[in-house]
């Protein structure tokens, strides 16, 4: 089975109730070692005082793929703001619950959450769509566009390779894996209404013994003032 990076980030998002239970499984397989494994992302780090150094002060803040809340959601709530992470995973929500108590979590698919059009100042997507095929990545960006006030922003990161459902194995467990080239992924943000401020690309090594130098790119996005979804 071909071994691709897969889901190098806080959380996951899943198609469908086939593919939930082992997505559920890989997450909660690794549950606090996902998180020693990425703490040391510099490039992470610098996006989220990117958006950090925007906000006004109490903004509220939706984490799409929340983890174990480590280190988007305690960051942002550290700094004042009020935040909302979902994820598909039991044990990391309840390692998310007891180590960023100043923040909200739930166990959810992010597709079944009532989101209210205009709901969130900002909106963190750190390598949270990578188990979703690209139609339902850009159907969901869309979405999540929707529930930002205008000119509200929304951080995208990714794995940029030109990959469609693939399996592989991710930190020793098994996914399977759909992405984005780096323009590509730029141009799914832009059709979905959203502009591209400011990007950065980065190879990260994670600190786990199965897990290998995979290349990262953060999106730095606001929506457009009067932006048009389509399909919305």
């Amino acid at each position: 089975m071909p071994t691709a990076p897969a889901r190098p980030t806080e959380g996951t998002v899943v198609t469908d109730e086939q593919q939930r239970p082992q997505a559920a499984a890989a997450f909660d397989a690794l549950g606090a070692e996902y998180e020693k494994a990425f703490a040391g992302s510099k490039t992470h780090r610098r996006s989220l005082d990117w958006l950090l150094g925007r906000l006004a002060p109490g903004s509220r803040v939706l984490d799409v793929g929340s983890g174990t809340g480590r280190p988007t959601a305690e960051t942002l709530a550290d700094a004042g703001h009020e935040v909302l992470g979902v994820d598909v995973s039991p044990v990391m929500v309840d390692l998310a619950t007891r180590q960023v108590p100043a923040a909200t979590f739930q166990c959810a698919d992010i597709r079944d959450v009532p989101l209210a059009d205009g709901s969130f100042d900002a909106v963190c997507v750190y390598f949270s769509l990578l188990q979703l095929d690209r139609r339902e990545q850009a159907d969901l960006v869309r979405r999540l566009v929707r529930v930002l006030r205008p000119k509200g922003y929304l951080v995208l990161a990714t794995v940029p390779l030109d990959v469609e459902d693939v399996d592989a194995t991710f930190m020793g467990q098994p996914v399977r894996v759909t992405s984005f080239t780096a323009q590509d992924l730029a141009a799914m943000a832009e059709e979905a209404g959203l502009e591209v401020l400011a990007q950065e690309a980065a190879l990260f090594t994670p600190a786990h013994p199965d897990a290998r130098s995979e290349p990262h790119l953060f999106l730095h996005c606001r929506r457009q003032a009067a932006a048009t979804t389509p399909g919305a």
